[in-house]
């Protein structure tokens, strides 16, 4: 449970990460994934040909908007650390866990809607035709996604059916 709720904090802030690294990689600054860059958001963004103005204020979008939920994100970490160290037979250990459980829930909740509402400025920001070419790029990125998902469907059966032959 706790690594998959870690992993998808992870990825989940690797959207805004992503989004940070570009805006900051644009102007000079550190960047991160070499020249695989990021998927998603991040990496659509560096396919729009933004203006200096652009990359400017996402950059500034995105900093703010991690900053904000600083404290949110450094408390739910003590929460975490906290239950960690308790063991399964300490008075309060079923407590401590429903209270974890309710704040990773509200923390889930609040990084949910601060990502939709960063997408929204940042989409704000764009052109017509910026928008339009973002548009083609996810429908482009859907029709790989199911022509991967085709494949591996394949591939399992090609698997199922040699493995039933022998």
């Amino acid at each position: 449970m706790r690594k998959s709720l870690f992993l998808g904090l992870a990825l989940a802030s690797a959207m805004t990460l992503g989004t940070a690294a570009f805006a900051a990689g644009q102007d000079g600054g550190p960047r991160f994934g070499g020249q695989h860059g990021h998927h998603g958001f991040g990496m659509a963004m560096q396919k729009l040909n933004l203006t200096d103005a652009q990359k400017t204020s996402i950059h500034n979008l995105v900093k703010n908007s991690f900053s904000q939920n600083k404290s949110q994100r450094d408390a739910l970490r003590s929460q975490r650390q906290a239950f960690e160290s308790m063991t399964p037979d300490q008075v309060g250990y079923q407590a401590a866990a429903a209270s974890l459980a309710q704040a990773e829930a509200a923390a889930t909740q609040a990084r949910v809607q601060q990502q939709a509402q960063l997408k929204a400025q940042i989409y704000a920001l764009l052109t017509t035709q910026q928008k339009a070419q973002w548009a083609t790029m996810k429908q482009e990125r859907e029709q790989r996604r199911q022509q991967w998902m085709q494949f591996k469907a394949q591939q399992k059966a090609a698997a199922s059916s040699s493995s039933t032959a022998q």
